[in-house]
């Protein structure tokens, strides 16, 4: 069985204060997430392996973002995200 069977998938966006590498400006900027949500209940057709896979299986979610555009009118260069872990884990 495969694993993305196992959660639900949403996109979201989080801000995040970001520094811009080139005109040192700090913005805060809406990244882009996709949210991956454990079901509630394992889908059917699984066997003892898939079972153990699933009792396993967190809440995460993933960076989808890897550059952004600067946010000052002068600046506009894309720079890459730092900083920002690109998997967090979701307590439920």
């Amino acid at each position: 069985m495969d694993e993305r069977a196992f959660y639900t998938e949403s996109p979201t966006s989080k801000p995040a204060r970001l520094l811009c590498p080139y005109c040192r400006t700090t913005e805060t900027y809406d990244l882009r997430w996709l949210l991956r949500r454990k079901k509630p209940k394992m889908p059917p057709g699984g066997d003892e392996r898939d079972r153990a896979k699933f009792a396993k299986a967190a809440s995460y979610m993933v960076l989808l973002d890897d550059k952004v555009g600067c946010k000052n009118v002068r600046c506009r260069r894309p720079f890459e995200i730092s900083g920002v872990k690109t998997t967090a884990f979701l307590n439920e």
